[in-house]
């Protein structure tokens, strides 16, 4: 699988490069309905310098009614190109709570082939934190990137519905939800209307947050990291398959799968809501 050899940078390292002409800063900041949040607002009112807003449910596919699923890679290549971006460009991808959706732009770009891109430890939180420089002077659009960017779709980071019916019964990927234990165990109801509780037959649940230092907003270190997915029951040496409520906090578990060197594993995009919203779909509680 094509990858960056390093997935996540420092405030400092970024703070250090501002100027740097070859790299452009995306904030991909999305919250869920009931934090009663504006990510566009807070973007247009307060961003790291240089920064270009990346919208998680505007790029993505039309066709469906799900969430944020993927866009066809054409779509994906327009849209990053209006960013002013192309394939010579390392991308940077941030988020408000330090470290949540940015992993979702991470993964999209390396399914879309491009290996220079990286995620800010502990994001817009932790930069603020260190009082670093903060734009908040009208944001103007940036010129189209010429060339444009160019992508390739990748399925190898991406399963489909079809590839989770399959998964019962052949069991040859392990599947690891990245939801609340209460959600995983349906000890509490989902917060989208008409989505069943539960889980996926075999899944194991990891908790994303079980990733993030919550004093920080940062990745805890890769020893910790593993051992949080050997606690929850999974083997690192077999094929993980990640989900979650609609395909955003299963990108932090990847991102971590990343670190510790592990590459045969792939996100559910359409996760939870596809899966809890159908009704010929088992589940278990």
């Amino acid at each position: 699988m094509k990858s960056p050899t390093h997935a996540l940078v420092t405030t400092a390292w970024l703070g250090e490069r501002l100027a740097d002409p070859t790299i452009r800063i995306l904030d991909g900041s999305w919250y869920l309905p009931q934090e009663n949040r504006d990510a566009k607002a807070e973007f247009a009112a307060a961003r790291i310098p240089g920064a270009r807003f990346f919208d998680i449910d505007a790029i993505a596919d039309k066709t469906t009614t799900l969430p944020h699923m993927l866009p066809d890679a054409s779509s994906f290549a327009a849209c990053v190109t209006a960013l002013g971006i192309n394939n010579s460009h390392t991308v940077v991808c941030y988020d408000g709570h330090g470290l949540f959706s940015a992993a979702r732009l991470w993964w999209e770009f390396c399914t879309f082939g491009h290996d220079k891109v990286v995620v800010l430890d502990g994001g817009f939180r932790k930069w603020r934190a260190e009082n670093r420089p903060v734009e908040s002077v009208p944001f103007a659009a940036p010129a189209p990137a010429a060339p444009p960017f160019v992508a390739t779709f990748d399925r190898r980071w991406v399963r489909s519905l079809e590839d989770i019916r399959s998964n019962l019964a052949s069991r040859r990927e392990q599947f690891v939800d990245a939801r609340a234990t209460a959600r995983f165990k349906a000890e509490m109801p989902e917060p989208r209307p008409g989505i069943r509780a539960g889980h996926v037959p075999g899944a194991c649940n990891l908790p994303y947050a079980q990733l993030v230092d919550p004093a920080t907003g940062t990745l805890i270190p890769p020893a910790a990291i593993e051992r949080a997915f050997k606690a929850a029951g999974v083997d690192l040496t077999r094929p993980i398959v990640t989900s979650c409520g609609s395909g955003i906090v299963a990108t932090v578990l990847t991102l971590g799968l990343h670190l510790l060197g592990h590459r045969d594993n792939a996100v559910y995009d359409g996760s939870w809501t596809e899966w809890g919203g159908r009704t010929d779909t088992p589940i278990e509680t």
